[in-house]
């Protein structure tokens, strides 16, 4: 495995929008495996394939929700080709970061829950529903593949207070 470059704004490719995947191959799952190590290294709870440079719709994510639980193990998600089928009606307003956007955060607001198809690692289809945090970071992620970063949709964006810092990874 290897830790790859994340790119930062305003690389221009990080506007393009992604391509589906359509090859689940050996190269494909070291793309994954690579994406998981440069996550866990930056740190972050998500990664976008197109912050590292490749136009292609697929996400990595790992979350730990019992963040007081220090022995849980984080939840890892691998999602290819999402498509969102529902968001709630319910909005949140919360404070967000992002590997690409090093040095700011932002107030986005974004839908509670979420609902969306994909294919995971091996290519089979899946359907997840998502709510709290681990929806916001879903919604962030996917809109990586579409060339939209939260900065295009933060109600104000600034250098973060150490305690922000704290509470916000990508």
């Amino acid at each position: 495995m290897a830790i790859l470059d994340i790119l930062t704004y305003p690389d221009p490719r990080l506007r393009i929008k992604s391509k589906p995947v359509s090859k689940f191959d050996a190269e494909f799952q070291k793309l994954v495996d690579d994406m998981l190590e440069t996550m866990r290294d930056a740190p972050g709870v998500g990664l976008a394939a197109p912050q590292i440079g490749e136009p292609l719709q697929l996400v990595v994510i790992e979350y730990n929700e019992d963040e007081e639980d220090e022995d849980a193990r984080p939840k890892r998600y691998v999602i290819a080709n999402p498509q969102f089928t529902w968001f709630s009606e319910e909005k949140v307003t919360d404070l967000e970061g992002c590997l690409s956007v090093p040095g700011f955060t932002g107030t986005v607001e974004r839908s509670e829950a979420v609902r969306l198809k994909a294919q995971n690692r091996f290519g089979k289809p899946i359907k997840l529903s998502v709510d709290g945090w681990l929806a916001r970071i879903f919604q962030h992620e996917i809109d990586h593949l579409n060339g939209v970063l939260y900065i295009d949709k933060a109600l104000e964006v600034h250098r973060p207070s150490a305690e922000e810092a704290e509470q916000v990874q990508e």
